[in-house]
């Protein structure tokens, strides 16, 4: 979708659908045409937020779009009614969709257009043949082809409305392409598949180098833990390295780290078969991790950002990891691997090491680890465990602003007593369910020493977020907050 903001009035528009924002209390602009002011005067249209009406004037659809108390609407609303409106300009077949908010156009409210509008237009139809449709059968509706923001006067405050928009887009797109790789069935997007995704956007784009290693050189590496886990699967595991150094970096080295299991099937602790379909999800953190990184490159931030992805699938077989087998990590800590289906702890313990030893200075990783974590927080927030009260206090604000929140879960002392192996260092699933996911952001500290230190576990947002920009299957959660926190450390 092209993107773009604005000065121009409606009226030198070429936009075949104009969606108008009104506020409680408030009228739509004196621009806007009387139809509009009609719609609210006889009830038809409402000013809560999401709520639509639809008139036609002037020689095209305007949509009049609920935005709520003006006093509580942010950039998450906009997303709400960006994506209220996508849905209703697709039912129209809109090919060109301009944004009319209320003024003042604020930088953060118009990229919340941005976003809320691609994301909730977003559709993955790469398995599904190309065919006609057959009498009486409806045709498919056209995704739009253009957006556009308007409200950016030709000032300071609009030069920062349009690079706002130009980011948003960027974001966005990115976030979409991260659902793509999710989406994808674990026959098409196998690790080498995941690796080659990764090379290619290193071919791409400036200042991004990308190394993918195979099993040979993970068990070379001395990444015991990463290693076991591939064991049960015939598919080539991938170690995914990539860097970026943008122009003239600043600030510190930052390392996201991502889950890359392709397919998670428990191993020889398997999973019950329902909802099995599902666990194609379990690279989420992977995805959005290399979307992310592309996602700054493209935004050409002044950074040195490091990106790890450990991708492989996790299969029972002759050759799998036995419940009670111990592993050696790349830092020399042992594992009891007491349940082979918490399998993402250990290819993320590798894969921590890494990042230290490419010398990170402030990581992140992100994890569908646990599904205790959908208990505790469902699927509004992502939980967050730290070894560093700035680093978690910045991805907490990023989060705010991104529309990816995020809540601190503690860690404690006495969670790594339960984490005590009986025959080895560290036990990868202590018995008695308690504080699942603290007991799994615990076990990954082991493997990051002193550096400052932040992991999500994202099992509750990778997919079925159902936020009404993003419904059913894949999220892309994750790219909209690691940019947001790149973005921090470049003020």
């Amino acid at each position: 979708m092209e993107v773009s903001a604005t000065s121009q009035g409606a009226g030198e528009s070429a936009a075949d659908t104009v969606a108008v924002g009104v506020f409680e209390g408030e009228h739509p602009p004196a621009s806007a045409p009387a139809e509009l002011a009609e719609l609210l005067r006889s009830g038809e249209a409402r000013r809560s937020l999401g709520a639509l009406a639809l008139a036609h004037a002037q020689g095209r659809r305007w949509l009049l779009v609920g935005l709520g108390p003006r006093e509580r609407f942010g950039a998450e609303g906009a997303r709400v009614a960006a994506a209220a409106a996508v849905s209703r300009a697709r039912e129209i077949s809109t090919r060109e969709l301009r944004w009319e908010p209320p003024a003042p156009v604020h930088a953060e409210i118009a990229a919340g257009l941005v976003e809320g509008t691609l994301l909730a237009d977003y559709r993955f139809e790469r398995s599904k043949s190309v065919r006609e449709p057959a009498d009486g059968e409806e045709r498919e509706r056209e995704p739009l082809e253009r957006l556009v923001v308007a409200g950016a006067a030709q000032d300071a405050g609009g030069q920062e409305m349009a690079a706002a928009v130009a980011r948003a887009a960027i974001v966005g797109e990115a976030a979409n392409r991260a659902r793509d790789l999710q989406n994808r069935p674990a026959n098409d997007l196998t690790p080498t598949a995941l690796g080659e995704y990764a090379r290619a956007l290193g071919a791409e784009l400036a200042g991004v180098s990308v190394e993918v290693e195979g099993r040979e050189a993970i068990v070379g590496r001395g990444m015991g833990a990463f290693a076991a886990v591939a064991r049960g699967s015939e598919e080539e595991p991938a170690l995914i390295t990539m860097r970026y150094e943008g122009p003239g970096a600043q600030g510190p080295r930052l390392a996201f780290v991502g889950k890359g299991v392709t397919f998670d099937s428990g191993g020889i602790s398997l999973k019950p078969g329902a909802k099995m379909a599902e666990m194609k999800f379990d690279m989420s953190g992977g995805a959005s991790v290399i979307e992310a990184i592309a996602a700054i490159a493209r935004l050409q931030l002044p950074l040195s950002v490091l990106a790890v992805v450990g991708a492989t699938e996790n299969l029972p077989s002759g050759r799998a990891s036995r419940p009670g087998d111990i592993v050696t990590a790349s830092n020399g800590r042992t594992i009891e691997i007491n349940n082979t289906d918490a399998e993402g702890r250990l290819v993320l313990a590798d894969c921590l090491c890494h990042a230290v030893a490419q010398g990170a200075e402030r990581i992140v990783d992100l994890a569908t680890l646990t599904g205790a974590v959908i208990i505790a927080l469902g699927s509004t927030y992502a939980g967050l465990m730290s070894n560093d009260d700035e680093l978690a206090a910045r991805l907490t604000q990023a989060g705010e602003r991104s529309g990816e929140i995020i809540w601190r879960l503690p860690l404690h002392e006495e969670y790594d007593k339960l984490l005590k192996g009986t025959y080895g260092d560290l036990d990868n699933a202590p018995e008695g369910r308690k504080a699942g996911t603290i007991v799994g952001g615990a076990f990954l500290s082991n493997f990051v020493g002193d550096t400052p230190w932040a992991h999500l576990d994202i099992a509750g947002s990778a997919w079925d977020l159902n936020r009404p920009y993003v419904g059913k299957g894949a999220s892309g959660y994750g790219v909209r907050v690691l940019v947001e926190l790149a973005r921090s450390y470049c003020a």
